[in-house]
């Protein structure tokens, strides 16, 4: 009795490898996920960390609706080059929307906003009766 061993074809390999990002150069603008999320609850307030390196501040909408925090970001770029007897035209679209359900604890009123680093930072105040009350004593009549 023989055993044959064969050679197996690595089709899917092949396809990604033409389909990939790297078929025609570049993998800058391959990245079709949204920013992961970091949640604090602190004593006063709830605090959003989203990384989101490479986008200006001016790209980014956020707004309250009905108790909901939407944040999105909607970028196009367009490039074009022309040398001799080619041009070579390259545009990018990225996006991404998150929304979060606000909790009756937050006063969606106050709501900031800051981005630097990389980091879009946001502080969701708590209502001032959502907020741990201070330890009192009781006196015994």
């Amino acid at each position: 009795m023989s055993i044959v061993k064969r050679n197996k074809l690595f089709f899917p390999s092949l396809v990604n490898d033409f389909m990939g990002p790297d078929w025609f150069g570049g993998t800058e603008n391959w990245n079709t996920s949204v920013p992961a999320v970091n949640i604090k609850d602190n004593e006063e307030n709830f605090e959003l960390e989203l990384a989101v390196p490479g986008v200006k501040k001016d790209d980014f909408t956020v707004e309250v609706d009905n108790d909901v925090l939407t944040i999105s970001s909607e970028i196009k770029t367009e490039n074009e080059e022309t040398q001799d007897n080619y041009t070579r035209k390259e545009f990018s679209f990225s996006s991404f929307k998150r929304a979060f359900t606000l909790p009756d604890t937050v006063d969606g009123s106050k709501i900031d906003a800051k981005y630097e680093n990389g980091i879009l930072r946001l502080t969701l105040p708590k209502k001032q009766e959502a907020l741990p009350k201070p330890k009192r004593l009781i006196s015994i009549g």
